[in-house]
């Protein structure tokens, strides 16, 4: 059976337009609460993750690949892809929360 090209790309919904926003934001707030919510996203980024998560991660948000192409990359089906990034993003989440 060949595997299939196109898959559904469900990380475009209000969270994740939350993790582009606040990676792209401008530090403009005068208490700098935008960039300390940076600092605390890339740290549990870099320190919480599995290497899998961290490159899925990188590869989406930083790089703006689409899910079939980092699966083609990383030599993974996009469903596996798609499952490291839900679970990365719920620990990303679990961390956020005391912060936010």
């Amino acid at each position: 059976m060949a595997r299939r090209e196109t898959y559904s790309d469900s990380f475009n919904g209000e969270a994740d337009r939350g993790i582009r926003a606040l990676l792209g934001e401008a530090d403009d707030e005068p208490d700098g609460r935008i960039s300390r919510l940076k600092k605390i996203l890339l740290n549990v980024i870099k320190n919480e993750l599995t290497p899998r998560q961290r490159e899925i991660i990188m590869l989406y948000y930083f790089k703006e690949m689409d899910i079939v192409r980092i699966g083609s990359l990383l030599g993974i089906t996009p469903q596996a892809v798609s499952a490291a990034m839900k679970r990365a993003r719920i620990t990303i989440y679990r961390y956020l929360q005391y912060y936010i």
